[in-house]
């Protein structure tokens, strides 16, 4: 496979819909929605990546209150839910053969730069039709 860098297959961050570290779960659900999203990233104040955010995440943590009522949601912290294992990024500068692994059971791939700074993602779809051509 040729070596083919990441920037050339990104959606930069300012084409794609993400989280703010600073909303609530109900404002999060709220934006997945408003996009058709089952996950979204999440970035920090400063810009940093902080995680992805699925349905699921947010699932989960419904299921495991014990009395739930929608107002709740307003009053949890996105950021609560994150994890770090979920969708792990790539780095800018990487090639295409280290997005493959991570590509074929996600839709989409964070990147981030040297500082963890959130650039944008890969999708599935921009990989699957370059390794076409």
């Amino acid at each position: 496979m040729e070596k083919t860098n990441v920037l050339f297959l990104l959606t930069p961050k300012n084409q794609v819909a993400y989280l703010e570290e600073k909303m609530n779960v109900r404002q999060a659900l709220e934006k997945m929605r408003a996009h058709g999203y089952m996950a979204i990233p999440l970035v920090s104040k400063s810009g940093e990546y902080l995680g992805t955010i699925s349905e699921g995440d947010i699932l989960w943590r419904i299921i495991n209150e014990d009395e739930f009522d929608i107002e709740d949601l307003e009053e949890v912290n996105i950021r609560e839910l994150a994890r770090n294992d979920y969708r792990p990024p790539v780095k800018v500068d990487a090639d295409i053969s280290e997005l493959v692994d991570k590509i074929v059971n996600n839709n989409f791939v964070p990147v981030i730069d040297d500082r963890n700074v959130f650039m944008g993602i890969v999708t599935r779809k921009s990989v699957l039709q370059h390794i076409i051509k």
